[in-house]
């Protein structure tokens, strides 16, 4: 929770850069030894936790803006960016008026405005973020996705909603480009997709599949090491991959 200095001096730089009413909230999705993550935000002087998030420059495109908040939270460019929802009940910022109605004046006070917040889902290399938090918060950090604190105002029902469009994008589109190293094996490929899913894949049917998309290239030698028979390794092939995004393929899981 801001400081009543903290709150007066940001109400005032907002009024003059941010377009009122409006803001972006981003569920940002990672995979890291077999589990999927998703980064969040605690709160300063509270420990409360929400999901990374920010409003819009006045002359702002959206794009834009939800591309530059993911930048300052993850430290990465060119992040799979899908816009999903957009969430406006009257009442889903009710804890941040009440928090900070006795603060500031309500015609000063940027947080007794209403917001619609546009969601985003981001799918990024674990490995490859740097997490760093927002002048709310204290931390920035990956939680898992199956092991995450509780989530204030509606930022509960944002991730539900990302995870369940994430799981849907996977009955016509590819994923993992963006979650998986550069090289990786096909059971590490189908953890993927049970994780996402949360449920089992045949594994003879999920290799015949993922194959038949054609979104896939095989490296020559196997991955080295290990007692039994080495696995072969896979890359995505990023053209097929791309037009896969864009033209789509039948079928599900």
């Amino acid at each position: 929770m801001l400081t009543k200095k903290e709150l007066e001096e940001f109400c005032e730089n907002a009024r003059e850069n941010y377009l009122a009413h409006i803001s972006i909230d981003c569920v940002v999705f990672g995979f890291h030894e077999g589990l999927m993550k998703v980064l969040v935000l605690e709160l300063k002087n509270g420990g409360e936790w929400y999901l990374p998030g920010g409003f819009l420059l006045k002359k702002e495109p959206i794009e834009e803006a939800a591309n530059r908040i993911l930048k300052e939270r993850t430290g990465l460019d060119e992040i799979f960016l899908q816009q999903f929802h957009v969430f406006g009940d009257p009442e889903r910022s009710k804890e941040h008026f009440d928090a900070y109605k006795d603060m500031v004046p309500a015609k000063d006070n940027w947080f007794t405005n209403r917001f619609l917040t546009i969601g985003y889902y981001a799918l990024v290399d674990f490995c490859e973020t740097n997490p760093a938090a927002d002048q709310f918060s204290a931390l920035c950090s990956w939680c898992d996705l199956n092991d995450l604190p509780e989530l204030k105002l509606d930022h509960a029902l944002i991730l539900k909603t990302a995870l369940d469009t994430l799981r849907l994008q996977l009955n016509y589109q590819p994923i993992g480009y963006n979650l998986m190293p550069k090289q990786f094996t096909m059971p590490e490929l189908q953890k993927l997709y049970e994780t996402i899913l949360d449920k089992k894949l045949d594994r003879r049917n999920f290799q015949r599949r993922m194959l038949g998309f054609g979104i896939l290239n095989r490296s020559e030698q196997p991955r080295k090491g290990g007692a039994h028979k080495a696995p072969y390794l896979y890359s995505f092939d990023l053209e097929n991959y791309e037009a896969a995004l864009k033209e789509g393929f039948k079928g599900g899981w």
